[in-house]
């Protein structure tokens, strides 16, 4: 079996650039994931990525893939299902072979919650969002609705009052779980219309969105609300179960890491939107994903410490 320098598990942004810099390094790389990042791919269009004005976010994501393979860089499109460590190597186990490693970087994101209703993962990137800044300024002048009832929720209606024309906040509760002083905040604007005690049962639309069905969760009753995006600001999820008995988690099942991408266990780093770092942005998760590429060459060479430098063209 080969074994290589490094594995990264997740091929977004910051396993791809994880890839690029442990390349750039001469460590032999393979690159396993279920496919191109969702999250970033489903994205219509991004306006927040340093020295891209404006960009899709397939697009993007395969510029990324194309410059990592270039640079050597092996990528398979498995899912990996088990991991386990054997002396002082990895051996990753997917639906289909088994790899080994002498580092490991995990780098497979988050999930963002769905509301498992007619027509949303056909609407998604159609209308349908799960990221409001991302995807906020795309609403201009036009109608939206925010789904959820916590500080995220809250946040995303306040930052869309000064961006749409006007803006639903639909919660199935008849209060918030976010924190009081944004509750209120809500309340004193006039572009936000507060949905209590409802929730969306269906999306409707063709090509784009049109409009969301909500119904009242005492009466049953169902009504329609025309808008052009919807927010859906319930959670996201790190699927990391199978990582229990290898890195430490926190409570929202996050792998935790220092400010050098290390994990709790030696050899093993973690970049992007599936750690405990708080900000879910694109160009975050590959700047973690430099971080952690270059801490694993670190770690390789015993140099814990030392400061590398990687901005020269590649010898």
């Amino acid at each position: 079996m080969v074994v290589y320098d490094v594995i990264i598990i997740g091929a977004g942004p910051a396993g791809l650039t994880a890839g690029l810099y442990t390349s750039r390094r001469n460590m032999t790389t393979l690159i396993i994931s279920k496919g191109l990042s969702d999250q970033v791919t489903e994205t219509p269009h991004i306006e927040n990525y340093p020295g891209l004005r404006k960009i899709k976010g397939f697009k993007l994501i395969q510029i990324f893939e194309k410059q990592v393979r270039n640079f050597g860089v092996e990528i398979i499109f498995e899912e990996v299902v088990k991991i386990i460590q054997k002396e002082n190597e990895f051996i990753i186990e997917t639906t289909k072979e088994k790899y080994q490693c002498k580092t490991l970087i995990l780098a497979f994101g988050k999930v963002p919650k769905t509301l498992n209703v007619p027509e949303e993962r056909e609407l998604t990137g159609r209308g349908i969002s799960y990221c409001v800044t991302c995807d906020g300024p795309l609403f201009k002048k036009k109608n939206v609705c925010v789904i959820g009832g916590g500080n995220a929720a809250l946040d995303a209606a306040l930052y869309l009052s000064g961006i749409a024309q006007k803006v639903y906040l639909i919660h199935r509760r008849d209060e918030f779980r976010g924190f009081e002083s944004l509750a209120e905040e809500i309340k004193n604007k006039k572009k936000i219309e507060m949905v209590l005690n409802h929730t969306v049962v269906e999306f409707k639309g063709e090509k784009l969105l049109k409009s969301v069905i909500i119904e009242d969760v005492k009466t049953k009753e169902r009504k329609e609300l025309q808008v052009d995006g919807a927010f859906v600001e319930i959670g996201s999820e790190a699927k990391t179960d199978f990582l229990k008995e290898l890195v430490k988690l926190d409570d929202s099942n996050y792998i935790i890491i220092n400010a050098n991408c290390e994990t709790s266990r030696p050899g093993v780093f973690a970049a992007g939107d599936v750690t405990n770092t708080p900000f879910k942005q694109i160009v975050v998760a590959a700047g973690e994903g430099a971080k952690a590429g270059l801490s694993a060459y670190n770690y390789l060479h015993g140099l814990d410490s030392e400061i590398v430098i990687d901005w020269a063209k590649k010898k």
